[in-house]
């Protein structure tokens, strides 16, 4: 290639990266500038309140450090997402698979009280992946042989999950002497252990992390990322090139499972300590947001787990530290909801569009 043609090519690329990172961008600025219409009409000064949500969600180790666990359990949340959503399967069923996962792993925990720490940890999040895996299995067998429709068929199972885990821990295993909903506390040896004093900042982040570089990996750089982008983007070009659209739906749908129920394993195994009845405010929706507004980009679902992360930490801390309601934090996220289930509609209408 001559070095006028390779200037060329950087020329076409240039641009089209600046305009798919302002695309990435537009939500959330966006999202501020409604917040600051509000702050301003209800005579608040927004750039203060954002530069105290900025200070509370990153202004110290500590706040890093809880902005980095609220974000742990979206950023799953929202790579199991896009792993379903790249394929072109749009499954509503990460936060089912969260609550088994939840379930699964404070099971492991408050059970096997006699295995050593660095047998029981891993056990019970293994636990936790495992039944988040085969919790979505029915839905992605429905859809690929049977062509149910994976939104109504996982948006039922959430229910369906957060019921039974509800009926267990309150008939089955209800933690004696507590007035609330909740298990046993899990094993000492199986609680991840601080990176902070003072924090609940554990492995768990990192590992949320790795599972980000490894779903990087598999969608650049392996035949099995070649075949979930082909499948989502055309059916029946997929079809039409001896990819196996079955057992991509399968496994892409397992594999979103499987990354759903290790958010909540993570999330007893590291904050909780022991299974809540309905402890979830919805990790599993709101990785449908971060999924969309990061476009199935592994990078870009890190960036917005890391924005709902700051303000589900930094709008906790203004709350008590400023006259700034919490409705504030609801509004900004709710618009970053509302622009994201707009995408969902595009691309939904989109993917029955190159179905038909």
């Amino acid at each position: 290639m001559s070095a006028t043609t390779s200037v060329s090519a950087a020329r076409l690329v240039l641009p089209a990266r600046l305009a798919a990172g302002a695309a990435l961008l537009a939500p959330f600025a966006l999202a501020l500038a409604v917040g600051g219409v509000v702050l301003a009409a209800t005579g608040r000064d927004a750039l203060g309140t954002y530069r105290l949500l900025l200070v509370q969600s990153f202004g110290g180790q500590i706040a890093v450090a809880n902005t980095l666990v609220a974000t742990t359990p979206i950023l799953l949340a929202g790579l199991a997402t896009a792993i379903a959503f790249r394929a072109g399967v749009f499954t509503i069923g990460v936060e089912g698979s969260l609550y088994l996962g939840a379930f699964a792993a404070a099971w492991v925990g408050f059970t096997f009280t006699d295995l050593p720490g660095m047998m029981l940890a891993p056990l019970a999040a293994l636990m936790a992946a495992v039944t988040g895996a085969l919790w979505s299995a029915p839905p992605a067998a429905l859809r690929a042989w049977l062509g149910v429709d994976e939104v109504v068929s996982t948006l039922m199972l959430n229910y369906v999950a957060i019921l039974l885990t509800s009926y267990l821990v309150n008939e089955h295993f209800l933690a004696p002497g507590v007035a609330n909903s909740m298990s046993p506390l899990v094993a000492d040896q199986a609680r991840l252990q601080p990176l902070l004093p003072r924090t609940q900042l554990t492995v768990a982040f990192f590992v949320a992390l790795a599972a980000t570089a490894l779903v990087a990996l598999v969608f650049r750089a392996t035949p099995a990322g070649y075949d979930l982008r082909i499948a989502g983007l055309s059916p029946s070009f997929a079809a039409a090139t001896g990819i196996g659209l079955a057992t991509v739906v399968v496994g892409a749908m397992l594999a979103s499972g499987l990354l759903g129920g290790l958010a909540g394993g993570l999330q007893v195994l590291g904050v909780n300590y022991r299974f809540i009845d309905r402890f979830s405010p919805g990790y599993g929706f709101t990785g449908i947001a971060v999924a969309l507004l990061g476009r199935n980009t592994p990078l870009g679902v890190l960036l917005a787990a890391l924005f709902f992360g700051a303000l589900a930490n930094g709008g906790a801390m203004i709350q008590l530290f400023s006259d700034i309601p919490i409705d504030l934090i609801n509004l900004l996220q709710g618009t970053v909801m509302i622009l994201a289930v707009v995408q969902f509609g595009r691309l939904r209408r989109a993917a029955e569009g190159v179905r038909a």
